[in-house]
């Protein structure tokens, strides 16, 4: 398992360089530019915009050099645990990325869990009484979550209650070490919105390897040998079953970002998905380039992670 393992890391190095290279470029194709947002605004705030050519900005924001000599310096910095400075601010980009890194892990977190305890429950439970009314309103309820986008859902969670019921989901952002529970408050409403989103797909494909390995041999022969059906399901069905579900383990950290990003911009959260969207609206180049990596690198790690759990879902799985 070394072996493969050291393998499998040596094989996200270039997945990473080229990940590097296609965000470094296409963060340069976003419509606008940076330089000249900076010059509209200091002429909207100061009148100074005039005196400041763009050439100028260009030369102090070092983006007047070849675009290959900008890429070879972002990689150099990045060796050197640089992360850069915001071309806004001028602050480091690491020590804010460190202290809103929490904040998104926290959200996650929250959705996972609400995610895992309606799906795993609900899918195993429809594969089980397959064909009955219970298993046509799990499914009902899959891909009802499926088709309703989470943005509108959390708007509509966000607007009609203030309208009704004069109240709204607090916005305020409570540090857990504060007020845990005020935290909690804050956080319970986005995070479950987000991991009903997730269940739905989840709850499908549970529900869709359950049934078949509930057809397999060896699961009839403990039926046949008159073992109660806990034992069954919980000690031989449900471990085969969730290889395929904890391999789709992946591409959910990805949608955990993306739905990140969202929640936390409607529900006024200071994470990395709020982060990001800022550096996008502001078309800062170095922030969007490292949250970018952030994300391919967080995928990376939480795939080989995912391929080494296999052996011990399923002994019969070795590495060579």
């Amino acid at each position: 398992m070394r072996a493969y393992a050291i393998r499998r890391i040596l094989l996200g190095i270039p997945t990473l360089i080229i990940v590097t290279i296609l965000v470094f470029l296409a963060v340069r194709l976003i419509p606008g530019n940076v330089i000249e947002l900076m010059v509209a605004e200091m002429a909207q705030e100061s009148g100074m915009g005039e005196e400041l050519t763009v050439d100028y900005l260009r030369a102090q924001l070092g983006l007047d050099e070849a675009i290959h000599i900008q890429y070879f310096k972002f990689v150099g910095n990045l060796f050197r645990g640089d992360f850069g400075q915001s071309l806004w601010t001028g602050r480091d980009i690491l020590p804010d990325i460190i202290s809103r890194y929490p904040i998104s892990i926290e959200l996650g977190l929250i959705a996972i869990i609400i995610s895992l305890s309606i799906s795993w429950p609900v899918g195993v439970y429809s594969a089980i009484r397959q064909d009955t009314i219970i298993d046509y309103a799990g499914r009902t309820f899959a891909i009802g979550m499926l088709a309703m986008p989470n943005f509108w859902l959390a708007t509509m969670v966000v607007v009609y209650p203030s309208i009704w019921f004069n109240w709204t989901p607090p916005i305020q952002y409570i540090p857990f070490v504060e007020d845990p529970i005020g935290n909690l408050g804050m956080f319970i409403i986005p995070g479950f919105l987000m991991g009903t989103g997730m269940s739905g797909g989840s709850m499908r494909f549970l529900r869709t390897m359950f049934l078949e390995v509930l057809r397999q041999d060896y699961i009839r022969t403990a039926w046949a040998k008159g073992l109660r059906e806990r034992t069954i399901i919980l000690k031989h069905a449900l471990r085969n079953a969730s290889i395929p579900l904890i391999t789709s383990f992946g591409p959910m950290v990805l949608m955990l970002f993306g739905g990140s990003v969202i929640m936390e911009q409607i529900f006024c959260i200071p994470g990395l998905g709020r982060f990001f969207i800022d550096a996008l609206n502001t078309r800062d180049y170095p922030i969007i380039q490292v949250m970018n990596l952030i994300s391919a690198g967080s995928f990376i790690v939480v795939t080989i992670c995912i391929d080494l759990s296999y052996a011990w879902l399923d002994p019969r799985i070795t590495y060579r």
